[in-house]
């Protein structure tokens, strides 16, 4: 059995070597590495994938949140929504841009934003609302988004964790994860469901106008070379890791469903463990596990990974600090904000292996391993 990975890529490129090798040689071939034919045509290929009109695709995840937010145009002061748990570029852009990060709590089964923490939190200075589909997850769109209506605030959807997902709606309307707010957001890092072989991000949009803000702000804030309208950045995905996304993009559905079939695999070995809650699979997502994530009850969290290390195979805590308890956010207040499901998850939650190319073999000798660690401890 080969070395167990939490992502491994090297088995995946090994699947798709050719055409990822010929896209590449391609792109030196013709040596537009900048802005060069692949990176419009995924772009295009992405917008058809996800169902939205515009793709406009930046240099990271992070970049993608950031300028998101500059094109709504968001004052120094402005509150912002999002929750605690997630992963730290989800609230550094909105400090990084001025603006007041407003916690709120999540569901414990979903992991994702709590509607009522949401409505609670509204106030007349809310000017955006970020929720994540966290793990892979959907967030529960239909309230948030209704919520949003009522009060006029923008949604920006954090799905770097999530690609290829689906919402379904109470009337039966399915829609893919990032395509439903005023504006979605990905990141391309290697280890996503989606990822190329360096950084990357994409953002998404149904709105002519702010597609044009958007792709504006990204490029220098220049519609017309040198006549810069507004203050922006540079954000470019590069020609190679376009190519390589170009590949990959064909097989997300196919990486989607392995990824869910290794999850019903764990769901089935720790099925009704004591000490074991399998990932909550929401009637309204449908979950393409970017993390296999489950919480551990009467558990030393500690000595498992450790166990687990032992038998050479790696986990990992997502997340161990809420982003209102990190010390670069204490001067916004995250300290004040009461999220008591957000730090029982800091304290029991575990991520397992999990990607495309996990074998029954792997598996099971994962499972076993758990559930004999935790039995070690009994």
């Amino acid at each position: 059995m080969l070395a167990i990975q939490m992502v491994d890529l090297k088995r995946q490129y090994a699947h798709i070597k050719q055409e990822v090798d010929t896209a590449i040689q391609n792109v030196i071939n013709n040596t537009a590495f900048i802005n060069g034919p692949d990176v419009n045509a995924f772009a295009v290929e992405l917008a058809q994938y996800l169902g939205v009109k515009h793709v406009i695709p930046c240099a990271n995840g992070t970049d993608a949140l950031q300028i998101a937010l500059m094109a709504l145009g968001l004052k120094p002061g402005d509150e912002v929504i999002t929750p605690s748990f997630t992963y730290i570029a989800t609230v550094e852009v909105v400090a990084l841009l001025g603006l007041q990060p407003i916690f709120v709590d999540v569901d414990m089964d979903t992991m994702t934003m709590n509607i009522d923490s949401l409505k609670a939190a509204v106030t007349p200075k809310t000017k955006a609302i970020i929720p994540v589909h966290l793990y892979g997850q959907s967030a529960h769109m239909e309230p948030l988004l209704a919520i949003a209506k009522e009060h006029q605030i923008p949604v920006v959807e954090d799905n770097a964790q999530a690609i290829g997902g689906t919402y379904t709606f109470s009337d039966g309307t399915t829609k893919m994860n990032g395509s439903m707010g005023t504006i979605g957001c990905t990141s391309f890092f290697p280890s996503k469901n989606l990822g190329c072989y360096g950084d990357g991000g994409a953002i998404f949009t149904n709105d002519d106008a702010l597609a044009d803000e958007l792709k504006m702000i990204a490029n220098h804030g220049q519609k017309v070379r040198y006549y810069h309208e507004r203050v922006g950045c540079n954000s470019r995905l590069d020609t190679i890791q376009a190519a390589v996304l170009r590949i990959k993009l064909k097989h997300l559905d196919r990486y989607n469903n392995s990824r869910r079939a290794a999850a019903d695999f764990y769901d089935a070995a720790f099925s009704n463990h004591p000490n074991i809650k399998t990932p909550f699979r929401a009637a309204y997502s449908k979950h393409v596990f970017h993390q296999y994530t489950i919480q551990l009850h009467q558990v030393d969290r500690d000595a498992l990974i450790q166990f687990l290390a032992d038998h050479k195979i790696p986990s990992m805590i997502y997340y161990p600090v809420s982003s209102h308890e990190q010390k670069m956010l204490a001067a916004f207040g995250g300290a004040n904000f009461k999220l008591p499901t957000t730090d029982a998850l800091n304290q029991c939650v575990l991520s397992l292996p999990i990607h495309s190319e996990l074998s029954d073999e792997e598996l099971s000798f994962i499972t076993q391993t758990v559930l004999n660690g935790i039995k070690a401890q009994q």
